[in-house]
């Protein structure tokens, strides 16, 4: 039985550019899908096929086990969004937006009211409550947009890379927001770039690259296809790093890598503490003197280079191209 969210084979090209190559998806109901990727991969345009402000060129997708062509106002009632951007009206206050927002969906205004209430009051916003929206920090803004596209408590939420800019006091809030919301029964599809907000949030990822699903699993199966763990060593010469590459190498899974600037050299590993006590002797023996060492996870960098190529702020020509295209389209939809 398909899930709350589920999507086979979406294409979505902008001229020559193919933003989204047959993307399939599939999100249980109650459960987090984290759709990481680097910049311009695909994961904005396949949110607003998702939510209906973009039509697929080929494929099916349904929402609530609703047909996104086929009946996208229903799909409408069916979810909220919160994209990249806060879409809040700045010349109203927080209060404001959020009883504007529940008028819109034809809710009471006593009703939208108390409903405002209560979000203000779980967004931390109730001091700010009766300012202009346009008096709000970046984080306040995005927690009045998150605020907003729960108004009428919908099944599914969209949230495209919610915690972008966002300090890591504003990001643990939203992250805590989330889980109330997961663990109340909604399904949620996240877009992020940030593989620790994955890790806390979704029970399963999806990476997408140029359009494509290129790997899906959870965090820790996604961590031990790029290796595990990484040991890395910051040696304290320059001049020393040639030797201690040799060195890291010959006990890694693959070569080490070296940034120069900071004298780090990087290695995937398996083995843990035991290993990395052998890596410290042999380097000690051959007179490398250390100023840091350890064992650590992959980091983000570390999986999107093990399974693109390339790290997750590089982002390549075409696939940005899509998604600002994509972006240009639903604003003129919008309007």
């Amino acid at each position: 039985m398909p899930g709350a969210i589920h999507a086979e084979g979406l294409v979505k090209t902008f001229g020559d550019v193919r933003a989204l190559d047959g993307v399939d998806l599939d999100v249980p109901e109650g459960t987090v899908l984290g759709l990481l990727g680097p910049n311009g991969a695909g994961k904005t345009t396949t949110v607003r096929c998702l939510t209906t402000l973009l039509r697929p060129d080929s494929g099916t997708a349904t929402v609530a086990g609703i047909d996104v062509i086929k009946h996208p106002d229903a799909v409408r009632r069916s979810v909220g969004l919160s994209g990249q951007f806060a879409a809040v009206d700045e010349y109203l206050t927080g209060r404001e937006n959020l009883q504007m927002v529940g008028q819109l969906y034809q809710m009471r205004a006593r009703e939208a009211k108390r409903r405002a209430a209560e979000l203000l009051e779980q967004f931390h916003l109730v001091e700010a409550a009766d300012r202009p929206a346009k008096t709000y920090s970046g984080g306040m803004r995005r927690r009045l947009d998150l605020a907003a596209a729960l108004v009428v408590r919908p099944p599914v939420m969209f949230m495209d890379e919610p915690t972008t800019g966002l300090d890591p006091r504003n990001r643990q809030q939203l992250w805590g927001v989330i889980k109330q919301l997961v663990s109340g029964g909604t399904t949620l599809l996240l877009t992020t770039q940030y593989l620790e907000e994955a890790d806390h949030l979704a029970h399963e990822i999806c990476v997408v690259d140029h359009g494509r699903v290129i790997a899906r699993g959870t965090s820790d199966q996604l961590k031990a296809r790029t290796g595990g763990e990484r040991v890395e060593v910051v040696v304290h010469e320059r001049a020393h790093i040639t030797a201690a590459a040799e060195i890291l190498s010959g006990f890694g899974k693959g070569e080490a890598t070296v940034e120069e600037h900071t004298r780090k050299l990087t290695v995937p590993v398996t083995g843990g503490a035991k290993l990395l006590a052998e890596i410290i002797r042999e380097l000690d023996a051959r007179g490398i003197e250390m100023d840091d060492v350890g064992l650590r996870r992959p980091t983000l960098d570390d999986v999107f280079l093990s399974l693109t190529g390339h790290t997750a702020e590089e982002t390549t020509e075409e696939s940005a191209a899509g998604d600002t295209e994509a972006g240009r389209r639903t604003k003129e939809t919008a309007k």
